[in-house]
């Protein structure tokens, strides 16, 4: 059952987007957008992924913030992570598994 590279893909972005969407990890480039009455503030930092869910963080530490977003940069480091990282698991298997073929056949 573990051998096969769907299933390893599958486990693998379950494994690694779980600990991402729970904890607040700051690891992907994003923006805040803070209002008071003066002005309106564009701040980089680094956001994470619980954020869009509504976890890790404390309505007190929102007061000014209207909106935060991910960049290009956050977009594409996301994807590389939970997407990325298991493909290349799970390509790995199967390169495994075709290399044993061969060595039976």
């Amino acid at each position: 059952m573990f051998k096969k590279p769907i299933v390893i893909f599958f486990l693998g972005v379950i494994l690694i987007a779980t600990p991402l969407f729970l904890f607040p990890i700051n690891l992907f480039k994003g923006e805040i957008v803070l209002e008071t009455d003066v002005q309106r503030i564009v701040q980089e930092a680094p956001l994470s992924l619980s954020y869009f869910i509504g976890l890790g963080y404390k309505q007190e530490e929102m007061k000014n913030v209207t909106d935060f977003y991910l960049k290009r940069e956050g977009y594409l480091f996301v994807f590389l992570i939970i997407i990325g990282l298991p493909t290349l698991i799970a390509y790995r298997f199967k390169l495994k598994n075709d290399l044993e073929k061969f060595k039976n056949d």
